[in-house]
């Protein structure tokens, strides 16, 4: 098997395996119990939490808190459902985002589209944010803007510390999100760096299990109440977040933040792979970018076909976002790109890890010219 999709999820590391194994058979405890079981449980995520903080450029607490979430999805939502709900009132607030977000925020930003929030949606072509356009949509109603760090279907990195002290001199009230996801462990950022009120982070893309994530949040926003719970009930995760902590998957977390993103490695991947591309494939590189993602535009085969393909040689890529890839629909991140429908609907994804060698860049560069030549042909035979 040679794993390439490493954007849509990472094997989970055996440190993180380790210390998961620990929280469920030995720290077993509920850690809102009072008792030395669920003590020990609340320490271990305590522990958990400074980590991640860490690795957020967070080393003190009174530099903010961090509320654990089931999934990279339900800090987001959390993020924009919990800022836009904080104001809700009798006017019509706006919120400006980038035009090239994952579905965890558009989504919930086409509800509150439904809600009568206004919804301003600024332009990244060629994975850049028109700057001119995000100051001029700035008002005296604008309550948060949400502008995503690295871009999971293009690796395009949006200058988000830009965006955000430009429209905080513009209108300083407003409360700066961004999806930090695909940066997380392999950009060096902080909130302050960033300019950043709330910034969301998943597990399962750093060696971490499936179902937890975290969102950052300042100390000026929990001060001020500007951001109101979505799930309900008890008092944990500082009342932000109700519902008796995931300990395993949160220990597990903990643990995958000390590990290290091989950016040499990864350069070395990426440069073998571009440099033995059969010439008919596009390569998208947007103006900043991170070199874990690669966007491919095949020649006249869509990206569907070519999946299938390599799966059946044992070779995983994605066609984009993991998340909308069954959906069957072409992707809005890569037409606002710039790149057109039939383009579009004939683009893979290629997202590493670290751990590829050479050897494994070669196979896959190999069966994707098998692919390539194999698929035109037998669409030449069909008259398509």
């Amino acid at each position: 098997m040679i794993y390439l999709d490493n954007s849509a999820t990472t094997a989970v590391s055996p440190a993180a395996v380790e210390k998961m194994r620990i929280a469920a058979e030995e720290v077993w405890g509920n850690p809102s119990s009072v008792h030395k079981s669920g003590l020990a449980a609340g320490r271990l995520t305590e522990e958990s939490r400074s980590n991640v903080l860490a690795a957020m450029g967070v080393n003190e607490r009174k530099s903010g808190i961090l509320i654990f979430c089931g999934s990279g999805t339900e800090a987001n939502n959390l993020a924009v459902f919990g800022t836009a709900y904080a104001k809700a009132g009798r006017k019509r607030y706006r919120i400006i985002t980038d035009d090239s977000q994952h579905a965890s925020v558009t989504v919930p930003l086409a509800r509150l589209e439904q809600d009568n929030f206004e919804i301003i949606r600024i332009p990244t072509v060629n994975g850049r944010i028109d700057t001119e356009m995000l100051a001029g949509a700035v008002n005296g109603e604008t309550i948060l803007a949400t502008i995503m760090l690295v871009n999971n279907e293009t690796g395009a990195v949006y200058d988000v510390e830009n965006a955000f002290r430009t429209v905080k001199a513009i209108n300083p009230d407003i409360i700066c999100h961004t999806d930090a996801i695909q940066a997380f462990k392999k950009i060096k950022f902080s909130p302050e760096s960033l300019s950043a009120d709330l910034i969301s982070v998943s597990g399962h893309k750093i060696h971490a299990p499936k179902g937890i994530g975290a969102l950052y949040v300042s100390p000026d926003i929990v001060k001020s109440k500007k951001l109101k719970p979505v799930i309900l009930g008890g008092d944990q995760e500082s009342g932000f977040r109700a519902g008796t902590e995931n300990v395993p998957a949160i220990a597990a977390f903990g643990e995958a933040v000390k590990g290290e993103y091989n950016i040499k490695a990864v350069t070395k991947a990426r440069e073998h792979l571009l440099s033995n591309l059969p010439d008919e494939v596009a390569v998208n590189i947007p103006q900043t970018y991170i070199p874990h993602i690669i966007s491919l535009t095949l020649p006249r085969i869509k990206s569907e076909t070519m999946l299938r393909f390599l799966s059946e040689r044992g070779i995983y890529v994605s066609g984009g976002s993991a998340c909308a890839s069954r959906s069957g629909h072409i992707s809005p991140v890569l037409l606002a790109y710039g790149l057109t429908r039939m383009q579009a609907d004939c683009t893979i994804r290629v997202s590493l890890c670290g751990t590829e060698s050479l050897s494994d860049m070669d196979m896959f560069i190999n069966a994707l010219n098998d692919g390539i030549k194999s698929l035109i042909r037998i669409k030449s035979r069909s008259g398509r």
